[in-house]
This record gives structure tokens, sequence and C-alpha cells, in this order.
């Protein structure tokens, strides 16, 4: 053993490490991309790590894996678990051999997602068991337990952290290689009864499982990490209690500490429930607070349990308005909750945080200096001028084009939505033109299905690929399109214009959106075709290519019309005494602003 000072998804990579992963898979999505990344980084060369193309795809890799016998990993964040739901439902039924961790990296906030979403709902739904880490240590820990009760009760299991787990840091004791865990693979064991799902089956396992989660409920009750933590006496005439999960459980100690008066619940293992520790929990309380994100799950649970034994107490939280009911926890939130609940005017950590701070300055999201999906915007935009049209986003750097000067992204739903719903546009009011803008990582992703569906059914619209050689907003992750894994091999690149001629496709251009002129022109030939036609914008990401040359305004010619700030929004570029300036630190020296400019008193910048 040795100590690290780790970030919580370093640590959940370590914890399956010791754990004897493997196999990894999974896609890219924050807070959850740093976990695949550091497998990849401190595994061994016979760990088989892979960004796999969607959550979907890295799922049922994964249980190829572990039907093999094999421990297996699976990361994604909240939002990637609907799009692994399909394979999830049937493998829970049909179960594993091999140890598998699904983790799903929660967002409340959400701070980096289109929607807050509770995996430890997801989890009921699922009747998938659900570990809840509250500490980085603890992460690292359960990860390992999670393994082995996957492989003890043959069944696929959550590790569910959230954001302020993922991207925390601690100093925590972990394994040396020499100690992880290693087992022997049967490999995959021919068995249609057990791995071809059929009503028949379905029907079986579904009683199993129900059954096996009534005894899991017993069992988690005597889990340690589902624990009661006792308070010293009454607060006031009524004996009061906190029941409370995850990072909220430190949030909770925080406000509670140094003289804490009332026991806290702690649920580490939201699904199954710990019925039985609850119960005892509950015993002699008149009251109980539930202080959880996002969804009332440990509440519900709560007052189920206080029906089927005929327990007096009331329970609190969302469902009673004495917690938020959307958005992250924070320790000033939690304080006032408990304050509230406890009849106490401000106190402790609360109170000290509610001191008056100085106002933080707004900084909205904005498209880097320099970011070819603004020279893409920019020319779609010009070559539709006057035109009727609708421009379909996507999931990505480039919805951050909805913003204005830019105002390119009238729709924005999920990932690959984009290209569906330009299609159901289109059949609705042939007369508006449509366009649907799709990430290159994306594309692959969730963007090849909604294509041939636009091709088969006929529709008229152009999709433009936004293709800067990365997957950018998650931290510049390989995808086939680059030609690169996760731990650096060189392999074949999928070529996007390739697969969209192998669709039948007849008209698709490649064209730098740097070049504006080209650009544009591009744009108005493209559009104006019939039918399924595409654009792919190529341009690699600023941070993948540096500058050699910066963009200078001349104070002599400029007028002041500020045309280039008023039509890119480059942060690069501001007013100053009446002039337009550049910024060198930021400027890429894209030459965008050099192609709009009226006067041409921009100029020296060298293309990426």
């Amino acid at each position: 053993m040795h100590s690290e000072f780790l970030m919580g998804n370093e640590a959940i990579a370590l914890g399956a490490l010791a754990a004897g992963v493997n196999l990894a898979a999974g896609y890219p999505g924050t807070p959850s991309t740093e976990i695949l990344e550091t497998i990849a980084k401190r595994g061994a060369a016979d760990v088989h790590v892979e960004w796999s193309i969607n959550e979907k795809a890295g799922l049922e890799v994964a249980a190829g894996a572990a039907y093999s016998g094999a421990r297996a990993l699976v990361t994604m964040k909240q939002v990637g678990l609907n799009v692994a739901a399909d394979p999830l439902m049937s493998l829970e039924y049909i179960g594993v051999k091999g140890g598998m961790v699904i983790v799903v990296a929660d967002d409340p906030g959400p701070i980096s997602s289109q929607t807050e979403q509770d995996t430890r709902t997801f989890g009921m739904f699922s009747k998938v068991p659900v570990f809840d880490p509250s500490t980085v240590a603890e992460a690292y820990e359960m990860v390992q337990e999670a393994f082995a009760f996957s492989e003890k009760y043959h069944t696929p299991v959550f590790l569910r952290p959230t954001t302020r787990i993922d991207h925390a840091y601690e100093a925590i004791e972990v394994k040396d290689p020499a100690e992880y865990e290693t087992k022997e693979r049967e490999g995959f064991i021919k068995d249609s009864s057990k791995w071809v799902i059929f009503p028949k089956l379905s029907v079986r396992s579904h009683e199993a499982i129900e059954a096996r989660n009534a005894e899991l409920s017993k069992v988690l009750s005597d889990y340690p990490r589902n624990k009661i933590l006792p308070g010293a006496g009454e607060i006031g005439n009524l004996r009061k209690g906190v029941a409370t999960h995850g990072v909220s459980s430190m949030y909770t100690r925080d406000n509670l500490m140094p003289d804490n008066h009332v026991p806290v619940l702690h649920v580490a293992t939201p699904f199954p429930f710990p019925e039985q520790l609850a119960v005892k929990f509950l015993q002699g309380l008149d009251e109980v607070l539930c202080i959880e994100e996002l969804d009332p799950v440990i509440e519900r649970s709560l007052l189920m349990v206080c029906g089927k034994y005929h327990l007096p107490t009331v329970i609190r939280g969302k469902l009673t308005g004495d917690v938020k009911t959307a958005g992250e926890n924070t320790v000033e939130s939690v304080g006032e909750a408990i304050d509230a609940f406890l009849g106490k005017t401000q106190s402790g950590i609360a109170a000290e945080l509610a001191e008056e701070a100085p106002a933080l300055p707004v900084r909205p999201p904005v498209l880097c200096a320099g970011c070819p999906h603004r020279a893409s915007f920019v020319a779609v935009k010009e070559a539709m001028r006057g035109q009727k049209t609708i421009y379909c986003g996507d999931i990505g750097c480039y919805t951050l084009g909805n913003a204005a000067p830019l105002d390119m992204c009238d729709t924005c739903l999920c990932m690959g939505a984009g290209i569906n719903i330009a299609q159901g546009v289109y059949h609705m009011d042939p007369q508006t033109k449509c366009f649907a803008f799709v990430g290159d990582s994306t594309f692959f992703a969730a963007g090849i299905t909604g294509t041939v569906n636009a091709f088969y059914n006929q529709a008229d619209m152009t999709l433009v690929v936004l293709d800067n050689s990365t997957t950018a907003m998650t931290g510049h992750q390989p995808h086939p399109g680059t030609g690169k894994t996760i731990r650096g091999d060189v392999v074949q690149a999928v070529s996007i214009e390739k697969v969209l001629r192998a669709i039948g496709l007849t008209v698709v251009e490649t064209v730098n959106p740097l070049n504006h002129a080209e650009a544009v022109a591009t744009v108005k030939r493209v559009a104006a075709e019939p039918g399924v036609k595409a654009i792919i914008f190529k341009s690699p990401c600023v941070v993948l290519a540096k500058p050699k040359a910066h963009s200078k305004v001349d104070a002599g010619k400029c007028i002041g019309c500020q045309k280039c700030i008023r039509s890119l929004g480059c942060p690069a570029l501001v007013m100053r005494e009446g002039k337009a300036f550049i910024d060198e630190t930021l400027c890429t020296g894209c030459t965008l602003c050099e192609s709009i400019c009226p006067v041409a008193a921009i100029a020296g910048g060298e293309k990426l």
C-alpha cells in the first residue's frame, strides 16, 4: 500500500485496477471522463481499454467480457445511461458471470449536462443494485466491493458518484500493482438457456430478481457503509434525525459538527434499500429530514418503511417542501434546511458562508477564440441570409452557437437528435431550408442512424459535420475518425465522407471553414441541391493546432463599424478608443475577422 493524492475519478480507476478489472469501456462525458483515461494510463497492457462508439456499444462490449468470466467496467455520465438503457434492461435479466460495474457519473446542477437525472431512480427502475460513494476514499474502496458483489450475485452493479466526488481530491491509501486481484477466466461457455433471452427465460429471471433484491435489502442492512451515526439527544421536545447519502452526507456532517444532537442515517446503497437498518434508525424518532440529490429516493423509501412497519415518524424532504427539489446541494443549502428543521437560527458553517461576498463576474460560455465552429456558423449564416431556414443543433462545443451574435442553434435535444428533428420539420414544412449541425465524434456516436433515416425517408435537408478532429468538449479524446485509440495506438481512421457516400449521399463536400469565401460558396451550392446532402467543415480544434501569427488591426484603416465584433463574438476582439482591437494573448490567427472586415483593416494572421 502507498498514499496518493487523487481525483475521485482517478481513485475509481485505481480501485477497478486493484479489483483486477480485465476490460474497461465507455464514452467520454463530463464528469466521468478521467476514469477510463486513468485506466489507459495506469493499467497493465493486458487490460483492454477502449473509447467505444457510444455508451450502448460500451455496455455490450463489457457484457461480452462479463459473459466470459472477466471483470468489466463501463463508464458514462447520467445522460449516457439513456443510450445504454436498451442492453442494460435485458442484461439484468440475463445476468453476468464475471463482475460488471457500470460507473454512471451524475451531474446535479446540472453543471455540464442537458438535464439533471438521478441514477438511483434508474437503478430502481432497472432493478440494478446501486452503490453511492460519499468521499474519494470510499469510491476507491466501494468499486472493489461492487465487483465482488456483482460476481457473488451475478448482476451488473451501478457505482453512482456525482460531480463533487468525481472531481474532488483526497490523499488516500491505494494498493501497489503487486497487490491487485487476479483470477482465472474460463472463457465463454455456450449455454443458450442462459445467454439467449426469450420470454420464458425473462419470466423466470424476473421472479428471481425480485426475490434476490428482497434478500439483498436484508444483506445490505449489514453492509458496513450503510450506518447510523448516533446523536447526542433531543432537540426541544422532539426526537429528530437526518437521513442522507453521497456528498450530501459530508455537507450534513459539516453542518452538524462539532456538537451533533441528531442521529444520521447514511445510505450507501440506495437500492436495494437497507430496510432493516432504516427500521432501527426510525424507531423512537418523531421526525426525519432527508437530504439528498436529486430525487426523493431515500424519502420515498423511508415513507414505505414507516407504512410497512406502522411507524409514526414524520418524513420530511423534497416531497414536503423542506428541501429544494432541483439543483445540486451545497454546504450552505444543506445548512439552511437543517437549521430550519431543527428550529435554529442560521449558525455554524452555513452562517459563516452566508456572509456577504463580492459578486462574481458574469461569464457566459463562449466558443474559444479561433474556434473553427464559429467560422462554420458564420459561413452558413451568410450563405442562407434571407431564406427561411432552421438550424438544428446537437451536443458539443458547437451548442454554444446558440448565443448572440451567432444565433445559429434553433434546437438542441440530445446527441444525434438534430438530424432527425430537421427531418421532422421538413416533412411538416417543406418550404423551410433545414440544416442539422453535428460534430465529428457525435456523428459516429449518434449521427449515422439519423442520416440513414433521412436518406431512406427522402428528406430534403443539409447535414453539416463540424469536424475538428477530436472530442473537444469532454477533453479532446480520440474517436474513430482520428485514427488513434485511447492508448495512442495508430489505427485506420474511419472516413466520414466515405460513410456518407456509402449511405447513398451523392453530394458530399469538404471545405475548411476558415477559407471564408470558399465556405460560403460551398454552402450556397450544396444547400441548393435536392434531397439529403452534406458539408464537412474540416479544421482542427485550436487546442490541437497552435497559432503561427496573430491578426492585428490597423487603427488608421479601422472605421469603428464593429462588424467584426457584432458578426463573430470572438473573445479576442474588443473595442478600444472607438477602434477594433485584437488581444494577442487570445488570438489564434485564424483570419476569419480579416475575411469579413469591410475595409481590410485587419491583417497578419496565419491560418492554422
